[in-house]
């Protein structure tokens, strides 16, 4: 009978500890300590080492998050995927809630009425509300695009947000532009990133707070 690790914690700390092995070095010495925690979940999450070369984070991010989740903010998630990936236990002990709006009727007859993305309209929804700080973007270039505009135009000054949009269109121009604003922010450069990235790196900054895990 084959042997093997079968408890969840233990194959994640096994994991961690095989990533912390095989990263490069210098790679290492680039992150501070909490830095490194989530360059290593994403890289868990995504067995891609190239993750710890072309992550950038910009204007102290994860200080940022952790004192916008501790007011209780709100966060915008551009897909139910990320929803459902977020550690919701943690996220509502701190009395957090994840919103989105693509779904929502105005949303999509807005979009269909000015010919865009239900993404850009449902961005545009969230910058106006008041308790809605960070903010999520895993999957749609125009939903970054449309958060710099609302940025620039006044409507929003996020606490922190994840740039990880994928893709071969709009994704690596996005989240080039988006770096230039000195939002705090945990941005992946180029083609790479998505959902899972977004929640890996979320989840990675919970877990730092969480004291029962």
């Amino acid at each position: 009978m084959q042997d093997y690790i079968a408890q969840p914690m233990e194959i994640e700390k096994k994991s961690f500890e095989i990533i912390f092995e095989e990263m490069d070095k210098s790679d290492k010495e680039l992150f501070s300590v909490d830095e490194l925690q989530v360059i290593k979940r994403v890289i868990h999450t995504s067995a891609d080492f190239e993750y710890s070369k072309i992550t950038k984070f910009i204007n102290e991010p994860i200080e940022n998050a952790k004192k916008s989740i501790k007011s209780g903010n709100k966060v915008y998630v551009d897909t139910n995927m990320i929803k459902s990936g977020i550690n919701k236990r943690v996220l509502e002990r701190f009395g957090c809630e994840m919103v989105n709006y693509v779904s929502d009727e105005d949303v999509r007859e807005e979009a269909q009425k000015r010919e865009t993305t239900r993404s850009v309209v449902s961005i545009e929804k969230a910058c106006k509300k008041e308790n809605i700080k960070m903010f999520i973007i895993g999957n749609a270039p125009t939903a970054l695009f449309s958060l710099m505009n609302m940025i620039e135009e006044g409507f929003v000054k996020p606490d922190f947000v994840i740039a990880v949009p994928v893709g071969f269109v709009g994704a690596a121009e996005s989240k080039f532009e988006f770096s230039k604003l000195n939002v705090p922010s945990v941005v992946v450069q180029g083609r790479k990133g998505g959902s899972t990235i977004g929640v890996a790196i979320f989840n990675a900054i919970l877990y730092m707070m969480d004291n029962n895990r």
